[in-house]
């Protein structure tokens, strides 16, 4: 067998080892973001394959304002094909990771092809072949597939690697050809690298948001690997190619400069961090931690570590509280210096730290997001492997016992890291076993025990006598009393008892209230407040009235409401309170707060209806039709216009 087919087969292997590891993880079920984003998102579940159906759940998901389309339109391919079976879903994400691995190959091919070595210039392909395998086994990229809802990463990173792959291909080759029309040739390749950019940033982007680094990358890159040169054929010797300059100011410099004076203002403002527990600087400060965690995880990853919850990560106060805080940030300071010192003698590794430090600015810097989510790593754990397993792997240099110690320490590292992968994907296909698996790991964690109460409520059917109801006041009562958590422990523990009319403490109430008072209400918050609206409007939990009262009087006492908790309170007020005119009230202040969401105008449209206010009925038809993209609302008007009298239809 030749020699350049032998990394290909290792890499072959390894896509099936990979397929062979995730397998018993898709019969798992759904998790967290999944049922607001998928189970609950009922426009995301097409009835049929209509323009007007696809563009509604194109346009669906509730995580973004850009929507991201095209995972939305993914996700409802998927139910087209198999409904909520999660199965399909799951394989789904397992191609799209088995194609990104196959990309970090070629990728990785491309880039040790150019900067390649002078000792062993054929190690090249086994280093991308080894790349390729450590990234597809690190258990750090799970989420990224068993997690049906990060399809949305990993579908961005496939057009963000296509991306890098176009780019490099476009630029080895302008500055390899050495025909009569390099001129032209040059040209036709510096369209094509442009191209790669734009199209692999603008298809990412319609996954989701992390797709906007590609530009940095590409430019990361760059700087490293082809040092902005042009070939000057007649001196023979590189000169700065002005043109490939001009490119990244347009594509990244402008770009970054017009997104930091649009974001700047908001991140700014105090009300942004409002549902948070941590400030823009202690954000800074947490982060430096976190980031030092992941290259941790990427590399030496341990069941407690890769927990999937995070929630309990303790938000560093000062550069000493807690200490590791200041050492981090030095540690972060060095990996920083260390790429322009690497850049010349082990571009590789330097071009690694570059990528895994450049794919954080997005997530990990002044954006109010949550702290901590292992598949912000999708990406930057390339950057990782990229620094480290050719450098493991290159055979040219040193002793034959260092050679040796570097082989096995590389083969301890794919053991580990497909054994820990294959152990959690065993979990993820087991509901319960998943649920108490990652409540073990996470004690501290009021998702993780969340999760675990919630799941033996699923399993209890609301079935007094099942042996699961026992069990679920001990995970939610646990949960409700960590610091920092949500009212989602307690909304479980009312839903759950109201509905199997067992009795339903006070304290349960009185923590749920409290904490309502105690911060404005984040998603989460929302959410739960909805689902025992939506429980006692169905006539399934008996609720009393002035508890309910208290609670969204207490959400709706913080400055600026979301609409969505005023939505929640106008179907509670007209359905449950039987006070129509708060609950139009309500509705309307929800339409004013995001007049582009067509569904809080659709039942601000059927109140008026119910009041003869038909005029104004109208008005909000009207609006909706503006608002009608690709007739996604096509279905929507003509009920609301089957209200409208005779006269006015015309």
């Amino acid at each position: 067998m030749k020699l350049q087919w032998t990394p290909r087969l290792l890499l072959v292997l390894t896509l099936a080892l990979t397929a062979a590891v995730y397998w018993p993880g898709l019969s798992g079920g759904w998790l967290f973001d999944d049922f607001p984003n998928i189970v609950d998102n009922k426009n995301v579940q097409p009835t049929d394959a209509s323009i007007s159906s696809l563009t509604a759940a194109a346009l669906s998901s509730p995580s973004s304002s850009i929507k991201r389309p095209l995972a939305s339109l993914s996700f409802a391919a998927n139910y087209l094909a198999d409904g909520l079976n999660p199965f399909g879903w799951k394989l789904a994400n397992l191609v799209i990771h088995l194609l990104n691995g196959a990309l970090v190959y070629w990728l990785t091919r491309l880039l040790t092809g150019i900067v390649g070595t002078k000792r062993q210039p054929k190690t090249g392909t086994w280093s991308a072949a080894l790349v390729a395998a450590a990234w597809l086994l690190a258990p750090i990229n799970l989420t990224g597939v068993l997690y049906v809802v990060q399809r949305m990463e990993s579908l961005a990173n496939l057009f963000v690697l296509l991306g890098l792959v176009g780019y490099v291909t476009a630029r080895q080759r302008m500055l390899v050809h050495q025909s009569i029309e390099y001129g032209a040739h040059e040209r036709r390749c510096l369209i094509q690298a442009t191209a790669s950019l734009m199209l692999g940033t603008t298809l990412g982007l319609m996954a989701k948001e992390t797709a906007v680094m590609l530009p940095l990358y590409a430019f990361l890159i760059e700087w490293i690997v082809f040092d902005f040169s042009s070939r000057n054929r007649a001196a023979g010797s590189n000169t700065l190619d002005k043109r490939v300059a001009t490119l990244f100011i347009i594509m990244l410099l402008l770009p970054m400069l017009a997104g930091l004076a649009w974001l700047l203002p908001g991140v700014l403002n105090p009300a942004a961090w409002a549902t948070r527990d941590f400030t823009l600087a202690t954000r800074l400060l947490t982060e430096s931690r976190v980031v030092c965690e992941y290259l941790l995880w990427t590399l030496l990853p341990t069941p407690q570590a890769l927990s999937f919850y995070h929630d309990n990560f303790p938000i560093s106060t000062g550069l000493i509280h807690p200490w590791t805080t200041a050492v981090s940030i030095m540690i972060l300071i060095m990996l920083a210096v260390s790429v322009p010192r690497l850049r010349r003698s082990q571009p590789l590794a330097g071009l690694g730290i570059a990528l895994f430090l450049g794919s954080h600015l997005l997530t990990a810097t002044i954006l109010p997001l949550e702290l901590v989510f292992e598949h912000r790593n999708y990406f930057a754990s390339f950057g990782v492997l990229l620094a480290i397993i050719p450098l493991l792997a290159d055979t040219g240099w040193t002793t034959r016992a260092f050679r040796h110690a570097r082989w096995f320490a590389l083969s301890a590292l794919l053991l580990l890291w497909a054994s820990l992968t294959a152990i959690t994907a065993s979990a993820w296909g087991n509901p319960l076993l998943l649920a108490e698996t990652l409540a073990a790991r996470a004690p501290d964690s009021p998702r993780a025990q969340y999760e675990l109460g919630r799941t033996y409520i699923i399993l209890s059917h609301y079935d007094k006598s099942s042996p699961f109801t026992a069990k679920i006041a001990a995970p939610l009562e646990r949960a409700a009393g960590l610091p920092h958590a949500s009212i989602l422990p307690e909304q479980a523990l009312i839903f759950a008892y109201a509905r199997m009319h067992l009795p339903v403490k006070d304290v349960w109430w009185d923590s749920l209230v409290a904490k309502l008072k105690a911060r404005r209400p984040g998603v989460q918050d929302e959410s739960s407040l909805g689902a025992l609206t939506k429980c006692a409007r169905n006539q399934q939990c008996d609720l009393p009235l002035s508890r309910m009262t208290e609670a969204y009087l207490a959400a709706l006492s913080h400055p600026n409401p979301a609409a969505r908790l005023l939505a929640s309170y106008a179907d509670y007020a007209w359905n449950v309170l039987g006070d129509q005119e708060l609950g139009l009230s309500m509705a309307q202040e929800s339409v004013n707060t995001q007049p582009s969401e067509p569904a809080y105008r659709i039942t601000l449209a059927r109140m008026l209806a119910v009041q003869d206010r038909f005029d104004e009925v109208q008005e909000q038809i009207h609006a909706m039709e503006s608002l009608n993209y690709g007739g996604r609302l096509n279905s929507d008007i003509k009920k609301l216009r089957a209200l409208l009298p005779v006269n006015m239809k015309q």
